[in-house]
């Protein structure tokens, strides 16, 4: 349950024929919808980016330039694009569905069941863009096709310093944080690797990551179920939200804290920190290193 680098995988022809242009040609016209960005820190909190739908061939060379003759919000935007199904809402999203004849050229290192495949989600990057920090809830391999990518990663255990909405930290710039604004960021032990053309890594479900793409770069993400299908939301198909138990028990835990309202500050306090010490005797595990 530790990320590692694998290096010297057999990921088929992909790592030496995905060239902009060759990319371009591949798939050709067909629409898709990205993330435009006039900052490099795309924070998904505060939506400091734009969705526009270009033709992919388009996409891919604006998204290979530094500066832009046609553009939509500043001549140095970022370019992102994420892969979804053909109804976001409904599908998951597949290479080999959405991007089939790429799909042919890469080959999955196989560390898991067939039936424990979710989806296989392509990415490409413009140089410098930086994603926000956030946990997944399945275990996935980044695989770095083409590019360098740099990632930094946290522990689950430090989740109580990362300042966190939902799956994501408030906290964009791991490099410069504003510590003023998030003091307890210091206390997050920080793990950082860089990735080359043709690294693989695994990403353990509920580690913390935050991606910074130093070139151009197109990799993709395969997710598996680690946990029992049925532990999983069918309805999810971004992998993104928690397991069932665990949603269920954010509820129960809300109600509670719901009812604690219903005495005065100094109770409220008192039961509420002897509600976190039963946490911490029935949940948290002793035994990291």
């Amino acid at each position: 349950r530790q990320p590692v680098v694998l290096k010297g995988m057999e990921l088929g022809t992909c790592t030496t024929k995905w060239t902009a242009d060759y990319l371009s040609q591949a798939e050709g016209p067909k629409e898709v919808k990205i993330h435009v960005s006039a900052v490099p820190q795309m924070d998904f909190l505060s939506k400091n980016f734009v969705y526009r739908t270009l033709p992919f061939d388009v996409f891919v060379q604006r998204a290979a330039e530094v500066k832009h003759k046609e553009y939509f919000l500043s001549e140095d935007e970022k370019y992102y694009l994420r892969s979804v199904g053909e109804d976001a809402r409904k599908d998951i999203a597949d290479i080999r569905k959405q991007f089939p004849i790429l799909a042919q050229d890469v080959q999955i290192p196989e560390y898991f069941e067939k039936e424990q495949f979710f989806s296989s989600v392509f990415r490409i990057s413009s140089a410098g863009l930086q994603l926000w920090t956030h946990y997944d809830v399945m275990d996935n391999f980044l695989i770095q096709v083409t590019g360098k990518k740099r990632v930094v990663l946290y522990s689950p255990r430090d989740a109580p310093y990362l300042y966190l909405s939902g799956t994501k930290s408030k906290v964009l710039d791991v490099d410069n944080p504003d510590l003023e604004k998030y003091p307890l960021f210091v206390k997050a032990k920080r793990y950082q690797c860089f990735l080359e053309p043709g690294d693989v890594l695994f990403i353990p479900a509920l580690w913390f990551h935050n991606v910074i793409s130093e070139e151009f770069g197109v990799a993709l993400n395969v997710f598996w179920k680690h946990l029992p299908a049925e532990s999983y939301d069918k309805s999810d198909t971004y992998g993104n939200k928690d397991p069932l138990a665990a949603s269920r028990a954010i509820q129960i835990l809300d109600r509670a804290l719901k009812t604690l309202e219903e005495l005065p500050e100094e109770y409220r306090d008192f039961y509420a920190r002897r509600m976190v010490l039963r946490i911490q005797e029935k949940a948290y595990r002793n035994d990291y290193g």
